[in-house]
């Protein structure tokens, strides 16, 4: 009799840890990196009036060719050029404003990914297998930036498995470093 009710117990205890690792993992994912757009950013960008400039992405994401991280400009980059263009507009009396303060725009991330996994922006465009568009979509159409694919595992390798050094892509430690 004790038996069974140690099994009895047993079986519950493992039911309702599997009942509570589900609605965490749910939680989790929910609130996964790169799962939602950040829902509020300092000040309103519009990618489209730079590109329509002819800006280019690395124009203002230095980081891109040089590190791991693209980087999002300075107050005092984006001020090198609005010193003389657009200073009227709000916007650019917002940004202004920071830069008289001295103080930087903290920018919501839109994109993130765990920790636990390497992404090199320099060795993705370096080696030209990708362009911005193809993880981050057409931003220049975007009134505000935001996710536009589910970067996960299964998403990466898909990519990888694309590329002609696939075999050497699939290698565990290309992205746990």
């Amino acid at each position: 009799m004790r038996v069974l009710l140690g099994v009895s117990w047993a079986r519950r205890l493992g039911a309702v840890s599997l009942l509570v690792a589900t609605v965490l993992g749910g939680i989790y994912l929910a609130r996964a990196p790169g799962a939602q757009a950040a829902s509020f950013q300092p000040s309103s960008f519009d990618h489209k009036s730079m590109v329509e400039a002819g800006m280019d992405c690395l124009f203002c994401h230095t980081g891109v060719t040089k590190s791991p991280a693209a980087g999002i400009p300075s107050v005092e980059s984006c001020m090198g050029c609005h010193e003389l263009i657009e200073i009227d507009s709000p916007e650019i009396l917002e940004l202004a404003a920071y830069w008289d303060r001295q103080e930087p725009m903290r920018w919501a991330r839109v994109n993130q990914l765990p920790r636990f996994v390497y992404f090199s922006h320099q060795a993705h465009v370096l080696a030209g297998s990708l362009n911005c568009e193809r993880c981050h979509g057409d931003v220049a159409q975007m009134a505000e930036a935001r996710p536009v694919v589910r970067m996960n595992m299964g998403w990466c390798l898909g990519c990888h498995e694309q590329q002609p050094n696939a075999r050497q892509l699939r290698d565990c430690i290309v992205c746990h470093q």
